[in-house]
């Protein structure tokens, strides 16, 4: 199950389609708490400083199709959690497993 997914539909001219790629690569390029507006919607996003990529190209039917994907963790990786924390947080992972 996801935590949250977003997902916008829709036609854009040629232009709107290089403003929206320009202001993702903005947000990207500014790092950390991005705001990224997707037409009426403005999305706020913490972007680490290194991302794992995916471009994918499809032709056929007609169309072209091409997706750029950007993934990371939604965990911070530079702070290590605290001991007590983190061993709670497992024990209570291992009792719920057990249970079910």
């Amino acid at each position: 199950m996801k935590d949250l997914k977003f997902e916008q539909k829709g036609s854009l001219s040629r232009i709107e389609a290089a403003d929206r790629l320009t202001a993702l690569a903005a947000a990207l390029r500014e790092g950390g708490d991005a705001e990224l507006e997707l037409g009426p919607v403005t999305l706020s996003l913490r972007v680490p400083d290194d991302l794992r990529s995916e471009i994918e190209v499809e032709v056929g039917d007609g169309e072209i199709e091409l997706e750029i994907e950007f993934k990371w963790p939604t965990a911070s990786t530079t702070t290590a959690p605290s001991r007590t924390g983190a061993g709670r947080s497992r024990g209570a992972k291992r009792a719920a497993t057990k249970t079910r």
